[in-house]
């Protein structure tokens, strides 16, 4: 997509408008010396920010079906594009009281998130809900406890592929910055509270600003295993970074993804597992409300991300909708909404669901 400057199309279609007030102008109003019809001054810049700006709106109104693409194992799939969304409900949300921070364990049968609900440590905790099949409904969240909440804040927790590993956010003491992101690890995947005594993730992710909405990625066919993360270090705009992971289990220094960013806000990153796939929340041009869910690709992990591209107005809303997280099984998207309608009421986030289905599954290895 192509992300104008506002201020330099404002200031050039003024200053276009001002030459041509300077021209002759026929005793008819609106008739030039050939006899044509001439557009008032008034009307014509927003004409013409309106002639640039539409191809990318028309753009985003399409929700994107995924093209074929080969995962880790071998495997073609295509998807279909994305449902509309589906309000999760209580006991997951309540009326009042945000709910947001969504991830889903690798089997999709336990839902964290964060909450400032009754019943927590701090301003807002993470919580979990279990359900004992696909088709069950999601039972009531318990706190995750004192070891990983406190009396500040905990938010937006992420897992490893192999679900050992917890990321989250949190601005309790002894942090580098306004919000640093916590690593916290478990020897039992099927216990949801198990998890250790959580440790800073180190200076090579977390700055002196907020660094929040880690997401995890093995790479195994490129290197390292990478975290992706938003960090507003840069002119008070967030923006999505990406550090390795070192031989010793320490994170290297954070880079800009450039591809991904705009001169607005990116944040919450969320990589699909087989790292081909990635969706994020962002205030830039072309958005239905005050924050979209955009998505990116790429054909292996070698490549670059592709510019990304508005999930459409099957799924955004013109509120606010942020913070995705896509399930492993590659057809859940979970995400959270202030959108008319929900539980908490009106202003209040919720956490909604998306799904899709996979219209081509083919072996993509050599016979």
């Amino acid at each position: 997509m192509i992300t104008y400057d506002r201020s330099f199309l404002f200031m050039t279609m003024k200053g276009n408008l001002m030459k041509t007030k300077t021209k002759e102008i026929t005793p008819t109003q609106g008739i030039n010396k050939t006899g044509r019809t001439r557009l008032a001054p008034m009307f014509r810049w927003p004409l013409l920010l309106a002639l640039l700006i539409l191809p990318q709106m028309m753009q985003a109104q399409r929700t994107p079906a995924v093209g074929p693409q080969i995962d880790d194992k071998g495997i073609q799939a295509q998807f279909s594009e994305w449902s509309p969304p589906v309000n999760l409900g209580p006991p997951v949300n309540t009326p009042g009281f945000n709910t947001a921070g969504p991830a889903l364990s690798k089997d999709c049968l336990s839902l964290y998130f964060n909450s400032n609900r009754p019943g927590g440590f701090g301003g807002a905790d993470i919580w979990v809900s279990h359900r004992a099949s696909r088709e069950d409904a999601w039972g009531e969240p318990v706190n995750l406890g004192p070891t990983i909440n406190t009396a500040a804040n905990e938010d937006t927790p992420s897992f490893s592929r192999d679900g050992h590993t917890m990321y989250f956010n949190s601005d309790r003491a002894g942090s580098f910055g306004l919000r640093d992101i916590y690593i916290s690890r478990r020897a039992n995947t099927h216990d949801d509270f198990a998890w250790e005594e959580p440790v800073n993730a180190g200076p090579g992710i977390n700055s002196a600003f907020n660094d929040a909405g880690a997401s995890y990625l093995a790479n195994e066919e490129a290197g390292s295993p990478l975290l992706y993360f938003g960090s507003n270090r840069t002119a008070g705009l967030f923006d999505i970074y990406v550090s390795a992971q070192a031989a010793d289990g320490s994170w290297g220094p954070a880079v800009l993804v450039p591809e991904l960013n705009s001169p607005l806000n990116e944040q919450r990153p969320s990589v699909r597992f087989d790292g081909l796939e990635l969706f994020m929340d962002s205030d830039r041009l072309g958005t239905f409300g005050f924050r979209d869910l955009w998505v990116s690709t790429r054909e292996t992990t070698l490549d670059p991300w592709s510019t990304p591209v508005n999930l459409g107005a099957t799924v955004n809303s013109t509120f606010i909708d942020q913070t995705p997280f896509i399930a492993s099984d590659r057809e859940t998207l979970v995400f959270v909404s202030n959108r008319p309608g929900g539980i908490g009421g009106p202003g209040i986030l919720d956490l909604y669901m998306t799904t899709r289905e996979r219209t081509i599954t083919t072996s993509a290895l050599p016979r």
